[in-house]
């Protein structure tokens, strides 16, 4: 890693946090650190557990000869252009000091997960080669953000993430009802682990093992997996019909993994695309794989900073949309 200053990026998820050194230069890392979130305990606790490790960081830095320039948090909740935290999904950090207690280290920014991990995977990930794609995230929940000319797009208000999480509801042909139902608690990380369970009588320890079994031949797992990806794929082909980026970059614990769901996902994309020259886009696992949110985070707030030093904060707006109010 470079002579110049490092900085410190936290990815805080709904299950874990990985946290880690990230020279923003040349994208390399050290020092990662990971534990889980423990989120049922309360979002002052978790936001401990984050000031720790961040101190614990911040010292190694230090031990081998280095400053820290920034430190970036990536949350799994709706963050404003502006990083203010918008809802509590997995912890509510809405009220507290969150950029004031780790400003004491180092400048300090929030980030939306999925687009700190978009940021990563453009910058030196799986998105580099593309002026514009879209990310998509898999995992304890699923969010997709597009970036465009290397910046991912927040939206108006912060919330252009939602790819799953609200009910759509379907009539019933049956009894005329409408039928509400969300994707993410059918093909997200727990949603495969719940339907497993449910027909099968014993709880998996995490998706990765229903996929394990999936792979290996199971019935029960295969249909859950199955429909699972192929419901998702419906959505992310959607997706392309309205965004209509060059590629799409998947990653997140689930979307990550090899095997019989990212097989089906890729079909069931192609499948909703109706545009035969958009059937054939790239579809990419990210490369940064599971740390690509913790290494974006770092990235975002040596961006927040360097424009801070220019004379204002970081616009968040891709660069065709920067001067266009």
């Amino acid at each position: 890693m470079g002579e110049h200053g490092w900085a410190i990026g936290i990815d805080v998820g709904g299950t874990k946090i990985a946290a880690g050194l990230v020279d923003p230069e040349t994208g390399r890392t050290t020092g990662r650190r990971t534990m889980p979130t423990g989120s049922d305990r309360g979002g002052a606790a978790v936001l401990a557990d984050v000031e720790a490790v961040a101190g614990d960081l911040a010292n190694e830095a230090r031990a081998r000869g280095r400053t820290v320039a920034a430190v970036g948090v990536g949350v799994p909740e709706l963050v404003d252009p502006e990083g203010r935290i918008g809802s509590d999904h997995a912890f509510d950090w809405r009220a507290l000091p969150v950029v004031g207690r780790l400003g004491e280290i180092a400048p300090a920014t929030i980030e939306a997960d999925v687009r700190a991990a978009a940021l990563a995977e453009a910058r030196f990930g799986a998105g580099q080669p593309f002026a514009s794609f879209a990310y998509v995230s898999v995992g304890t929940g699923i969010s997709s953000t597009l970036v465009l000319d290397g910046r991912p797009w927040p939206g108006a208000r912060g919330a252009a993430l939602v790819l799953s999480t609200g009910p759509i509801s379907v009539p019933c042909p049956h009894c005329g009802g409408l039928e509400p139902f969300v994707l993410e608690e059918f093909a997200s990380g727990p949603g495969l682990v719940r339907r497993h369970a449910e027909l099968t009588g014993r709880a998996a320890n995490g998706a990765e093992e229903v996929v394990a079994a999936a792979a290996a031949g199971e019935p029960e797992a295969v249909a859950v997996v199955e429909t699972a990806a192929v419901a998702l794929g419906s959505a992310v082909g959607f997706l392309v019909n309205v965004a209509d980026p060059a590629a799409i970059v998947v990653g997140g614990g689930l979307g990550s993994a090899p095997g019989p769901f990212w097989d089906h996902l890729v079909a069931g994309t192609r499948r909703h695309v109706w545009n035969p020259e958009a059937q054939s886009l790239p579809i990419l696992q990210a490369r940064l794989g599971l740390d690509a949110g913790w290494i974006g985070a770092a990235l975002a707030a040596v961006d927040e900073g360097t424009a801070a030093d220019r004379g204002g904060g970081m616009d968040r707006r891709p660069l065709a949309a920067v001067g266009r109010r």
